[in-house]
């Protein structure tokens, strides 16, 4: 059985993301729209779906990480910030996008609180991300067969 860590990311976020969207396990807040993810941005997301895709950006790197943190997730979501002539600096993503994504994908049941160290991935995530990467392993073993030796 193919775990999101045998699936290219390409492959497997837009699945999730479409079963995100599909269920209405997650929703964008009315802000969604005219806020940027980070200071590192210059302006907000120009895709339409964008919140849906970084629910399921989020639900992967959980489970990859384990138990993990809104600190620890603004980390991995930051860039480097343009100071014009300065160098380059590293920042963190925004807190609240992910804060309020945690927190939705909590409250539909795919990640839990784990003591005090951050979220899990709960074991209905754990068959959300499976199913969609076994979905995505068979679609791409029908264009590269040697994959098929994976399902």
């Amino acid at each position: 059985m193919p775990h999101a860590f045998d699936v290219p990311a390409s492959a497997l976020l837009p699945r999730v993301a479409a079963e995100l969207k599909g269920r209405q396990l997650v929703q964008p807040p009315h802000w969604a729209a005219y806020v940027k993810t980070g200071v590192s941005r210059q302006q907000a997301p120009s895709q339409p779906d964008w919140w849906y895709l970084r629910s399921a950006s989020v639900l992967r790197k959980i489970f990859l990480e384990g138990t993990t943190g809104v600190q620890r997730l603004s980390a991995a979501y930051g860039g480097r910030r343009d100071r014009g002539s300065a160098p380059y600096h590293a920042r963190s993503g925004s807190r609240a996008v992910l804060r309020e994504i945690v927190q939705q994908l909590e409250r539909s049941g795919l990640v839990k609180a784990h003591k005090n160290l951050g979220r899990r991935v709960s074991p209905e995530g754990r068959k959300l991300l499976d199913g969609a990467a076994r979905a995505a392993l068979t679609e791409l073993a029908k264009s590269r067969p040697e994959l098929a030796k994976y399902l």
